[in-house]
């Protein structure tokens, strides 16, 4: 059924919060985008005159598709190589969405779209529609065709979940970036005191290679193995000149609104180490360097302007 252009004029304004809810929900921006789009071609066929609230319409939609695949991708990762983690969206993409409050900063950040996989499918929606969107119980009920008090339980028990997996108090930016700053010379001075220094005493470090690039499929425990293992990121060695094959630039930048280490050769978007900064001291380092989750990335690098990187590795030294 063809559009008007009226009806084709209200998908696209519906289209930004589209995509970032699904990014939310799936972790995934190629994911998102699959999922606006099957949202289009049900709009496109669907008796519009009769949608009495269109924005309403098309998140129910696009909630739906999300569920459907949350559920068949927690069957894929039981068969996932190694560690899996989300695709990192750099500072100015627009999937990232609302960040005017805490609570939308934080269902963005890389940290809670990890911890967000431990939740049910329906935990997630509740989660990610009320605290990053606002939505009231009433129409989240609507949504999954519940009551507005299980959609209540639903979000005392996702919100306890993602409290007890990470500290929930805000960094300052500026703070935030200092200790990034702190973290990669540290890294680079050759000796892993400093590092551990900086990490707190239970920190983990995650990579996602996805089997396409060499990454641990247990996460590193406990500062010193943390500071060693980073430290080993950022020295040249054979193994590295191997797997890189050139020079590697590290800028610092943001990714899901959080100080991040982009890693590039040749302009492309090797590594996005996204670390959790707490209180306290870097808890996690969550690396993400499985090319076909850092497409997006490079492609949004290569449309925006940075100044000098931070750090050269010349690994053919």
């Amino acid at each position: 059924m063809a559009l008007t252009g009226n009806q084709v004029d209200q998908f696209e304004a519906a289209m930004p919060r589209l995509k970032a809810i699904a990014y939310r929900l799936l972790g995934s921006a190629s994911d998102a985008e699959d999922a606006v789009q099957d949202t289009f071609l049900r709009w496109q066929a669907a008796d519009i005159d009769r949608i009495q609230v269109p924005e309403a319409w098309l998140t129910k939609v696009l909630t739906n598709l999300c569920l459907n695949e949350l559920t068949s991708a927690r069957a894929r990762r039981e068969t996932y190589v190694g560690q899996w983690l989300p695709e990192p969206l750099l500072a100015g993409d627009p999937m990232l969405g609302p960040a005017d409050t805490a609570e939308q900063r934080e269902s963005v950040s890389f940290a809670v779209l990890a911890l967000m996989e431990r939740l049910s499918p329906n935990e997630r929606v509740v989660y990610v529609l009320r605290e990053a969107f606002g939505y009231p119980h009433r129409r989240i009920a609507e949504i999954l065709a519940i009551t507005e008090a299980s959609a209540q339980q639903i979000l005392h028990r996702a919100r306890k979940h993602i409290a007890a997996g990470r500290a929930r108090t805000e960094i300052d930016e500026a703070a935030a970036r200092r200790i990034v700053e702190e973290f990669l010379t540290a890294a680079t001075s050759g000796r892993t005191e400093p590092l551990v220094e900086l990490l707190t005493a239970d920190a983990i470090a995650v990579g996602d290679g996805g089997g396409k690039v060499p990454a641990r499929a247990k996460a590193f425990e406990g500062a010193v193995a943390v500071a060693t293992f980073m430290r080993s990121l950022v020295t040249p060695n054979q193994a590295a000149r191997r797997l890189i094959g050139g020079t590697a630039e590290i800028h610092l930048s943001s990714a899901n609104g959080q100080p991040a280490l982009v890693v590039l050769v040749g302009g492309r978007v090797i590594g996005v180490i996204c670390p959790e900064i707490t209180p306290d001291g870097i808890a996690a380092f969550r690396n993400q360097v499985n090319p076909d989750k850092l497409e997006r990335a490079t492609r949004h690098w290569a449309s925006t302007d940075h100044g000098a990187p931070l750090l050269r590795i010349d690994q053919e030294t």
